[in-house]
């Protein structure tokens, strides 16, 4: 008789952002030491930080067209590691892989080039285009890295702060649903260190099917509305994209609200996670907010109010996905939950109105076969505006 193996669950990791950099590659390389140290990177591997951010920082200095770099701390329940992400416009590489080798670093930076800034990272990632820019992502984790961060994450966003403004009023997160049997909307979260109950398979318990064929949207070429949507048996991925109302510390107080309602309150589908942020965001500018369920197969659930856009994209095609009017947190109509189909290959993206919407899938085209949080980056490059926070997050489908 043969062993029944349970799947694992998709990787996911929370992000928090420290700061963007322009034009300083010494401010750079002495935050990247902080953060090393403050996180227990451990001594050697921090040096190894701070030599990759001194060639990435250096490089977009010296040769970019409106470069820009990110450091931040990413976190399982286990382990803390640190993400850097450069973003510039111009001038691109031609050959990507001759810059990858050794000697190939450009005049003016320490000189160990991108061929080393690659041996050094637990992840290294770059896309590339001649006349665009590049989008390069490097990950670092303690060593030995642990077994719990060794795959690439289902979802990665990013998000950029107004001009003049130190943290920004959007926001985004990702948590896996256990299958666990749905909560009511009313739920309390549970006490921390409880132990939850059995899986189970809710279609089987309840004799209900999940509300339609996963085919079914696709099949109509148009989203499905799903009265009192159901989520599918097993684990399934939730994502949020949030904007609050306005920029400055009080949109982002209504972010950080947001973020933390949806982590905490157990929702299994977009309707209870939105019905628990609109309760936590009382007493806040309130914000626009999406959340999507993404499950094995490619079935999506989402439910949006307010502008953040979100399309389903692949490298032909891109898709809108409907979201109704209103604040979460203050004005907020009867919600409604469209199913759709995620394409194979395909991605889900979601962005607040710090990008523009005047950008197709040819842009994202050359992208999608990169890890999330790049093609985040790239998409904020390629639509997002100084003139407003602005945020992106891009999720694929649970494998």
């Amino acid at each position: 008789m043969g062993t029944v193996t349970t799947p694992e669950p998709p990787l996911l990791v929370d992000c928090e952002d420290v700061a963007w950099f322009r034009d300083q590659p010494e401010g750079a390389r002495g935050a990247a030491a902080a953060l090393g140290r403050r996180i227990g990177l451990g001594e050697r591997r921090t040096a190894e930080l701070v030599l990759a951010v001194a060639e990435l920082a250096g490089n977009v200095t010296k040769h970019a067209v409106d470069g820009s770099l990110l450091l931040r701390v990413l976190r399982n329940e286990a382990v803390a590691g640190v993400e850097v992400v450069a973003v510039d416009g111009g001038p691109g590489m031609a050959d990507v892989r001759a810059a990858l080798r050794d000697g190939m670093s450009t005049a003016g930076t320490l000189g160990i080039g991108l061929g080393a800034v690659q041996r050094l990272a637990d992840t290294f990632d770059i896309h590339s285009q001649a006349g665009v820019g590049s989008v390069q992502l490097a990950r670092f984790w303690p060593h030995p890295r642990p077994r719990s961060v060794s795959g690439e994450p289902a979802v990665g966003g990013i998000t950029r702060p107004i001009g003049g403004e130190q943290v920004c009023g959007d926001a985004w997160s990702a948590r896996t649903d256990t299958g666990h049997a749905p909560q009511p909307q009313d739920a309390t979260p549970a006490a921390p260190g409880a132990a939850g109950p059995a899986r189970h398979d809710w279609s089987a318990l309840t004799g209900i099917r999940p509300h339609a064929d996963p085919r079914r949207a696709s099949a109509l070429g148009r989203s499905v509305p799903v009265r009192a949507a159901l989520a599918g048996p097993g684990e399934g991925v939730l994502v949020m994209s949030c904007d609050g109302l306005g920029h400055g510390p009080m949109a982002s107080l209504a972010a950080r609200a947001a973020v933390q309602a949806f982590r905490a309150g157990g929702a299994r589908t977009p309707e209870q996670a939105m019905e628990q942020i609109h309760r936590a965001l009382r007493g806040t500018r309130g914000a626009a907010v999406a959340v999507a369920r993404l499950e094995p197969g490619g079935r999506l659930l989402f439910c949006g109010i307010g502008n953040i856009t979100a399309a389903l994209v692949t490298t032909t095609t891109r898709a809108t996905l409907l979201s109704h009017p209103g604040i979460v947190g203050h004005q907020m109509h009867q919600l409604r939950t469209y199913e759709h189909r995620l394409p194979d290959h395909g991605v889900l993206v979601m962005h607040s109105d710090g990008l523009s919407e005047r950008w197709t899938a040819a842009d994202l085209a050359g992208l999608l076969h990169h890890p999330p949080a790049l093609i985040a980056a790239g998409l904020l490059r390629h639509a997002g505006t100084r003139r407003d926070d602005a945020s992106a997050v891009v999720a694929k489908a649970p494998r």
